[in-house]
């Protein structure tokens, strides 16, 4: 009997542990492999993440590796990061923004060379860094109050909160920050209203009142010349340029152009604006009763057609609100059209750019396209 009994006991050990192994051959096979083993490694053109090392261990710490069998290599996913970006509106002979161009009805050219194009859409939905810079010298002072009602009214209409931020500058011969970039309308509007003219101290007689001589005004009193070009390469290296790079950065320079002591000059502010992309808008304006002076309007014109923005010159005060409102339309009617240019060099040259209307139809129309006309390439 006790034979007998032996012999299934010892079946049954053996089919337990079997079916044991088995349960656990089955779970390791379903197990997921180490997600961060199956992770891809997006890597960018321009510079290579490294991973971040464990803490060293000596020898006598450090485990060995078990043995596993060899897994492919991650695949390697490359970024293109060499893009320029350029940003562009279409006019009709009427002067009616075109908001309905695809990327098949234009071509870009570098250098005369067309190039593929990598990225086309409607530009208003990124966000937009402005700076409204108010010249507060003399020539100015019979038409600042249109300007700041105007300037008002465009901040309210542009200004989207929780995405665009605008600043507000004024200068004489020296700029000077009313608001810092911000999306508070509030702020925006105080900061325009601290904007005010600055004259500099009424000529003093000296000595007695019967052989005195005029005093002279003091040549280092800032309130007595004015440094466009200064304020505005300062607007757009300290301010602007320092904005994320998927931000639509312009200027809205308020002036009679008549600069007067600026140590940088118009070029220098046309090299810094197209290497930041920033687009200047020029708004020519003075008070026709101020003696002194000139309105610049080639100068506007100049720094306005090379950044890919426009001058406009009011006739009178009361027509103010009509260019800031042209150009509040501007702004809601670009394209960004972006390309990888065929020629790889990082050289810093400066590269002529043209766009074209290619869809014949279009063509027909005469199209205007206001355009930045070239960049300054990457340089290592």
């Amino acid at each position: 009997m006790q034979r007998l009994f032996r012999i299934p006991i010892t079946i049954v050990v053996v089919a337990v542990l079997v079916t044991g192994f088995l349960v656990t051959i089955a779970t390791n096979a379903q197990k997921p492999a180490d997600p961060q083993a199956q992770r891809s490694r997006v890597v960018g053109t321009s510079s290579a993440s490294t991973p971040q090392e464990s803490p060293r261990q000596s020898p006598q710490q450090r485990p060995t590796p078990p043995v596993t069998a060899s897994e492919p290599e991650a695949e390697v996913i490359r970024v293109e990061t060499n893009l320029v970006n350029t940003v562009f509106t279409a006019i009709d002979k009427d002067h009616h923004f075109i908001t309905s161009l695809r990327a098949e009805d234009v071509r870009i050219l570098e250098n005369d060379v067309p190039q593929p194009i990598s990225l086309f859409e409607r530009e208003t939905d990124r966000p937009l860094s402005l700076a409204i810079l108010v010249d507060t010298s003399g020539s100015q002072e019979g038409v600042l109050p249109e300007e700041k009602r105007a300037a008002r009214t465009f901040v309210d209409s542009v200004i989207r909160p929780n995405v665009d931020r605008a600043t507000i500058v004024s200068f004489t011969g020296v700029p000077t920050v009313e608001q810092e970039l911000t999306n508070d309308l509030s702020k925006l509007h105080r900061g325009i209203e601290r904007v005010k003219v600055e004259l500099p101290p009424e000529s003093e007689q000296t000595g007695s009142e019967e052989g005195g001589q005029p005093k002279e005004d003091d040549p280092n009193d800032p309130r007595g010349y004015t440094s466009i070009w200064d304020a505005t390469w300062m607007a757009i290296n300290t301010m602007l340029s320092k904005t994320p790079d998927r931000t639509r950065r312009a200027i809205i320079l308020l002036t009679d152009g008549d600069d007067t002591r600026s140590k940088i000059n118009k070029q220098d502010v046309i090299d810094a604006a197209i290497k930041a992309d920033v687009v200047i808008y020029s708004i020519g304006i003075r008070d026709r009763d101020f003696p002194e002076g000139k309105l610049d309007s080639g100068a506007l014109r100049k720094v306005s057609d090379h950044t890919g923005g426009r001058a406009f010159f009011p006739s009178q005060p009361s027509e103010l609100p009509l260019a800031f409102s042209q150009i509040d339309q501007e702004l809601r009617s670009q394209y960004l059209i972006a390309y990888s240019p065929t020629n790889k060099s990082r050289d810093g040259s400066y590269r002529r750019t043209r766009i074209e209307i290619v869809n014949p139809t279009l063509r027909r129309d005469k199209l205007q396209l206001l355009y930045r006309e070239g960049y300054y390439a990457r340089k290592n």
